[in-house]
């Protein structure tokens, strides 16, 4: 039995989909722990390309169950629409996808109080994607105002519940929009009876379901959604979601102690992005982070926007590796930096003068941090077909080598393309 977890170390975005699509080959079971339809893969997969949001990345594979654990939050409009997108792209996901009955579920109010919330502090706003996924984590921690999908199948203790709470969310939107119009209980009833409907066939107790599945010795792999610098206590705080999206999550997200992990994958991007608020010290706001943007693509699979750009930090980079205690490294998109004269990895900070290589807990802290940067030269080559990393150029070996120096961890994983096949195993 093998128990294997990929996680982001930087704010998201690292492409860990193609490596849990590349890995999925070797496991069972595939799990997601944390987030909502705020995160997002791309993933090539048979010649088509899919994009993956709430649905783990082993949901396109036969024989693989995909589980959406406990420690999810669940809009099932948006999860009914992912599966009828997939239906319609030939993928029958009817019998290898399980729903924890635990997870909490997002409804119509949710997302209007993130709307509202992120109007009312303008350009003090989060950058949340404003998908209320944040409102249903404050509802899951305040617990009196949470539903879960279990309680669904319980229609007449929910719709007694939702009257109190509709009552409340009316009360609370009414004030911060005066142009708000009151949800109807009866309404957002009817609703969850409808998305019972549609969930049924999936719904199961999934922590119950993962250790027997331990118990018969399958092989299983844990998605990381998001990034560790998002992390709710570990990351960019206020500036991160709403989930411990480090490994932090894996344990109350799935019910599956971390110490079962055999392999800890940490997967960053060769260069840096972020979306939304928040200080990054490696920032290009120029015309080499607009080539980054384009060359790489850069636009949320979720939103559309357009993602900020920059030098590779490995002082930001290193901070979710050590939180996350990986054993190695998977570097990806190394192929976008191939036209560039030279490269740039930052190796500390300065902050009040002083030089540290510590991650710094207080935004303004980071927000003052000066990147003290080690310089790469480019390689000016196309590298989308090495299959080697002894073919790579010596700068780009330079580069891989910086960075498996700088973070203290072997990078074992270099990816030169978008497609399956370019990606090198070191």
């Amino acid at each position: 039995m093998t128990i294997t977890s990929v996680v982001g170390l930087q704010w998201g975005d690292e492409a860990k989909g193609k490596i849990v699509d590349l890995l999925t080959d070797e496991h069972q079971v595939v799990v997601r722990y944390q987030g909502g339809n705020n995160a997002g893969h791309t993933v090539k997969f048979d010649g088509k390309t899919y994009k993956l949001s709430l649905l783990p990345t082993g949901v396109l594979r036969p024989g693989v169950t995909a589980i959406i654990g406990n420690g999810v939050v669940v809009n099932p409009e948006a999860l009914q629409k992912e599966i009828d997108t997939l239906r319609a792209q030939g993928v029958d996901i009817s019998t290898n996808l399980l729903l924890s009955d635990r997870a909490h579920v997002i409804l119509p109010y949710h997302v209007a109080e993130d709307g509202a919330s992120e109007r009312s502090y303008k350009k003090d706003a989060i950058g949340t994607t404003g998908r209320g996924i944040g409102f249903c984590y404050r509802d899951k921690a305040g617990r009196s105002q949470a539903v879960r999908v279990g309680d669904l199948y319980h229609p007449a203790s929910l719709e007694q519940r939702l009257d109190g709470i509709v009552k409340s969310k009316n009360h609370v939107l009414s004030a911060l929009d005066p142009e708000f119009q009151p949800f109807a209980s009866s309404d957002i009833f009817a609703l969850t009876q409808k998305y019972a409907t549609a969930l049924k066939p999936y719904v199961t107790d999934t922590v119950a379901w993962l250790h027997r599945a331990i118990k018969e010795k399958r092989n299983i792999l844990f998605e990381g959604a998001q990034g560790s610098l998002l992390d709710v206590d570990h990351g960019t705080y206020p500036y991160v979601t709403s989930s411990n999206s480090s490994s932090a999550g894996i344990h109350p997200g799935s019910g599956v102690p971390e110490r079962l992990i055999d392999e800890m994958i940490g997967v960053v991007k060769a260069y840096t992005t972020r979306v939304g608020g928040g200080p990054f010290p490696t920032e290009l706001d120029n015309e080499i982070g607009q080539h980054i943007r384009d060359v790489g693509h850069e636009y949320g699979t979720v939103t559309g926007r357009p993602r900020r750009c920059g030098w590779f930090d490995a002082v930001a980079a290193g901070h979710g590796a050590k939180i996350c205690g990986v054993d190695c490294i998977s570097l990806m998109l190394l192929d976008v930096l191939s036209q560039l004269d030279e490269l740039k990895i930052c190796e500390a900070y300065e902050i009040g003068g002083e030089r540290t290589t510590d991650f710094p807990a207080h935004v303004e802290d980071l927000a003052n941090a000066k990147p003290i940067y080690r310089t790469i030269p480019g390689w000016k080559t196309d590298i989308c077909g090495v299959t080697r990393l002894a073919d790579l150029p010596a700068g780009a070996r330079k580069y891989i080598d910086t960075i498996g120096e700088l973070m203290e961890k072997p990078v074992k994983i270099v990816s030169v393309g978008p497609d399956r096949a370019q990606t090198i195993l070191g």
